[in-house]
């Protein structure tokens, strides 16, 4: 089980994007697409048969997993996270600081 997945809230600590937050789009290995997160300008040639114009587009780069921190709504800052199972036996995910399940 991962402790960053798909659609939570990040904020960045670490880089030339440190401190926004941004939803998770994708997780690729180690690494995380955020949302409005590490922006980059990519040159794009046209490509007819897909009706893609060429020029300059700006896209999100892949950003590290150590850079980012699961954002805590109680909190409003960064938190940690671990793991708990429940008496019913399914494992959550946990903040450190206030011991609050982040999905149930």
């Amino acid at each position: 089980m991962k402790r960053i997945r798909k659609g939570d809230e990040v904020i960045v600590t670490a880089g030339r994007s440190k401190g926004q937050r941004g939803h998770v789009l994708r997780v690729v290995d180690d690494r995380l697409i955020v949302e409005n997160v590490n922006m980059i300008k990519k040159h794009q040639k046209p490509d007819p048969n897909r009706q893609q114009p060429g020029g300059i587009i700006e896209k999100e780069a892949p950003i590290h997993v150590s850079n980012v921190m699961l954002f805590n709504p109680a909190t409003n800052r960064g938190d940690r996270v671990s793991f708990k199972v429940l008496e019913d036996g399914r494992k959550v995910r946990i903040f450190k600081s206030t011991g609050e399940a982040v999905d149930i």
